[in-house]
């Protein structure tokens, strides 16, 4: 499977990423196919550089982003934002109304 991925390069404590397209049984830092662009998340804002044409070229081969690569996708424009799926919490249930019974009226 095709992935689109981010390959972290840079000193160490300082990370910069490539955002790359590899195999996905390929090593983190391993052989890619194709360079797309890099990111910066040490600038304010993050600095995304991305060749958008090329990335949506993968992704209609059927190329499958990371989590953070979809990210970068999606701040970059090249994806559209997907809604959260979250797992609707089933509302409580309220205890039934006890059956009222009368008081024993001792007179």
């Amino acid at each position: 499977m095709i992935r689109i991925r981010l390959r972290r390069t840079g000193k160490k404590g300082y990370p910069l990423y490539r955002v790359v397209v590899a195999n996905q049984p390929d090593r983190r830092d391993g052989r890619f196919i194709e360079i797309l662009g890099s990111y910066d998340p040490h600038q304010d804002p993050p600095k995304i550089t991305l060749d958008a044409q090329r990335a949506r070229e993968w992704l209609s081969k059927g190329a499958q982003p990371s989590e953070a690569a979809q990210k970068i996708l999606v701040r970059a424009g090249v994806l559209e934002k997907t809604p959260a799926t979250t797992a609707k919490a089933k509302p409580a249930q309220q205890p039934e109304p006890q059956a009222q019974t009368p008081a024993n009226d001792q007179q």
